[in-house]
């Protein structure tokens, strides 16, 4: 046999220092060499860097894998740890909750919850307008209850011109719009203190004194109200003539209720409560569009006064 051909690993003798065994006080030795493939006896593999193990008295330990590197400080634990602790507290939480999972609902009535959610968006608070004909009883009552409860409100008067009762009924006190209450009070107290404290003249402009400077005109007013209420029909009528006649070149809408009040003190304090009901109930609605023929109805129902409601633009 020619000694340069390979020889069968099968038929090599083995080395007689591999039959050596390990000394009786170390059980395990170095692990047996497995019998290489002819085919890869011949094949030359990259130099491994040497290993160091820590030996002992008794022999070498086995090597310790290469991937067994020690976790680093920062490294994240186990989130749900197994032990007796963790495991009673879960079935504690278990115990607390129902036995029947709840079923979710089905996507149509998911949007439909989703709808009638209130918007998070940010709200304004509408602008209540009072107006009667002059501006002096019923529509400065509905403002001063308005604003007494905290409602964004503001008033004005429909007619030609402010009067008031004198001392006769063909002889009434005429001031043109803009003129200051306080003027109003000092010149009929000087005229007849008497007379108008008796019918409750001078205690009514005591009052507007403290709520505004002067009587205002709805014609000649630029404030745009988001709901008006008037306290005469004729009021009303005279209001949504004055909102077609401006065009509507903002572009938007407004309320105009009318309740209908005579004009004396008594029920105009009472109209000032049916009007804080209202404001009430529309400043409440998430749309105001969509719920006021409901809210019209709730307050015709609890009240006693006729209403009229149309829509109109600025």
């Amino acid at each position: 046999m020619d000694p340069r051909r390979a020889r069968d690993p099968r038929l090599a003798r083995q080395d007689p220092r591999l039959q050596q065994r390990p000394p009786s006080g170390n059980p395990s030795g170095p692990p047996p060499q497995q019998p290489q493939h002819q085919g890869y006896q011949n094949h030359q593999f990259p130099p491994q860097p040497p290993q160091m193990h820590a030996s002992t008295s008794q022999g070498y330990s086995p090597p310790a894998p290469q991937n067994a590197y020690t976790a680093y400080p920062t490294a994240t634990p186990s989130q749900y740890p197994a032990h007796d602790v963790s495991s009673h507290q879960l079935a504690q939480e278990a115990a607390t909750l129902p036995h029947e999972t709840p079923a979710l609902p089905p996507p149509q009535q998911m949007q439909h919850v989703q709808q009638q959610r209130p918007p998070s968006a940010y709200k304004p608070r509408p602008l209540f307008c009072v107006v009667c004909a002059s501006n002096q009883n019923r529509s400065m009552e509905g403002h001063f209850v308005l604003a007494k409860a905290g409602f964004r409100v503001c008033s004005s008067g429909t007619g030609s011109a402010v009067r008031l009762p004198g001392p006769a009924i063909d002889k009434p006190n005429i001031y043109p719009f803009g003129t200051p209450y306080n003027d109003i009070y000092e010149q009929l107290q000087a005229q007849d203190a008497r007379l108008y404290t008796a019918n409750g003249l001078l205690q009514m402009l005591d009052r507007n004194r403290r709520l505004k400077l002067a009587p205002e005109r709805w014609q000649e007013s630029k404030t745009v109200a988001d709901v008006v209420i008037t306290c005469e029909e004729r009021c009303f009528d005279a209001v949504c003539d004055d909102l077609l006649t401006r065009g509507g070149e903002f572009n938007k809408p407004v309320h105009v209720i009318n309740i209908e009040i005579k004009d004396n003190h008594e029920e105009a304090h009472i109209a000032g409560r049916a009007m804080i009901d209202l404001a009430a109930a529309i400043e409440s609605a998430q749309d105001i569009d969509e719920e006021i023929q409901g809210i019209l109805q709730t307050h015709q129902e609890k009240h006693p006064h006729s209403i009229l409601h149309a829509v109109a633009y600025y």
